[in-house]
């Protein structure tokens, strides 16, 4: 069955580090003492990938079980879906496309680098998150084939293929600020064992 995981709206400022503004996750299927861990590394992965991925482009990057699709607007504005690698390519990057119009309709563009409450206030990752979860009902709802036509989609192997020459992930992993003890200890341990719960 396929199944959406995350759904991120985030902020790159002139290249700078990218800004989380509004997440959402379906982490169920995980054990309950993995979720935390989980949802802290899908959020560093997709400050990673909207960072690695060029503005006005898009690239979908495969990790173990998971596809990760990256949509960079060219004001900035950035939104990754996690999923599993059955969930169908071209109904990510319409979600992708619908979710941001809908957030800059929503807030305005002047409060994006601030993360503020307007942006923690925005419920449209929540309701997304749920109607998706079923690509075929939903791509019935949506008809932008053609915009995605026009916007090649780079798709990736690994995290590891879109990170700069010489950069790994075990290092990003251990230098990171947004990531807990327990989630570095989690993320090695599962490392090891080749864990089907790993996100990284």
């Amino acid at each position: 069955m396929v199944k959406l995981y995350s759904l991120a709206v985030l902020f790159r400022k002139d290249n700078g580090p990218p800004q989380l503004l509004k997440a959402a996750y379906d982490l169920a299927s995980f054990g309950f003492f993995q979720r935390s861990s989980i949802q802290e590394f899908m959020a560093f992965t997709t400050k990673i990938l909207t960072e690695r991925t060029q503005a006005a482009s898009r690239q979908s990057v495969k990790q173990n079980e998971y596809m990760c699709h990256i949509y960079v607007r060219a004001d900035g504005l950035g939104g990754v879906v996690i999923a599993d690698t059955e969930y169908p390519q071209r109904v990510a990057h319409t979600l992708l496309t619908k979710l941001l119009d809908d957030f800059s309709a929503r807030v305005e563009s002047s409060l994006w680098s601030e993360g503020n409450a307007a942006c923690a206030a925005y419920t449209g990752l929540e309701a997304s998150l749920a109607k998706y979860q079923n690509p075929r009902e939903a791509d019935a709802l949506t008809k932008v084939q053609e915009e995605l036509d026009e916007t090649k989609i780079i798709l990736h192997n690994t995290i590891e293929a879109v990170l700069e020459r010489g950069e790994k992930l075990d290092d990003l992993v251990s230098k990171s600020q947004g990531l807990s003890d327990a989630s570095k200890m989690f993320y090695k341990t599962a490392k090891k064992t080749n864990s089907c719960c790993t996100f990284g």
